[in-house]
């Protein structure tokens, strides 16, 4: 590795396909020991909180983020150092007592919904991946995902897309979409859109070096 390790964020609306593709990321470059975090981990600990308040919160607002610790994370990260990641239980909306310890290698992936919204985090990353998809797709992955890995009713999933996910998308989330260095269809088949990825991070052999390519990108819409 040369220097700090390569930082990819990759953002976009619920269930577009951002953890796929990261995980995908992290196979391709398995051997450069890479790092994914998701955003998730990173939900405000509500355990002060009643569980019927718990279910009221708006958890598709940047505010649902605790930003100073995913920030000071992340620099950590960057300059080769360990942390002690966050882990969330999206079923009662409280945080693990027990974190993850993660050592970076020379690639960290960091996937979520408001990866690209805050400015300092979006600077951090070399390459800035955003992933877009229709409202039709993400509430039909939304559902199957939240009833299968997150004891969600069908019912509840819905309203919460209505009320909150989808408003919030627009407002948060899309905008983001003019920060980012390359622009992908999260219905595409996942080892295309991560080749468009590594095309744009200039096919390097060591994602711990930089380019002129990568340093100053053009955006790329696929």
């Amino acid at each position: 590795m040369s220097g700090r390790p390569y930082m990819v964020g990759i953002a976009g609306p619920s269930c577009s396909g951002k953890s796929l593709i990261a995980r995908r990321l992290k196979a391709v470059y398995a051997e450069r020991r890479p790092v994914v975090l998701s955003l998730d981990a990173y939900y405000h600990d509500l355990s002060g909180l009643k569980p019927e308040t718990r279910e009221r919160r708006n958890f598709d607002s940047p505010e649902a983020i605790e930003l100073d610790l995913l920030q000071s994370q992340l620099e950590a990260l960057a300059r080769g150092d360990a942390i002690e990641h966050p882990r969330y239980d999206f079923a009662t909306h409280t945080r693990l007592e027990v974190g993850e310890r993660v050592v970076p290698g020379d690639l960290v992936v960091v996937e979520g919904l408001f990866s690209l919204y805050w400015e300092p985090i979006r600077q951090m990353f070399d390459t800035r991946v955003f992933v877009s998809v229709s409202n039709d797709i993400t509430l039909f992955r939304r559902i199957t995902r939240d009833l299968r890995e997150r004891g969600r009713t069908k019912e509840a999933v819905i309203r919460q897309y209505e009320e909150t996910v989808r408003p919030m998308a627009a407002r948060y989330i899309f905008p983001t979409r003019e920060f980012a260095h390359v622009v992908v269809n999260g219905e595409d088949p996942v080892e295309a859109t991560v080749e468009r990825i590594i095309a744009h991070m200039g096919r390097v052999a060591n994602p711990g070096s930089r380019n002129a390519e990568i340093q100053n990108p053009s955006c790329e819409v696929f």
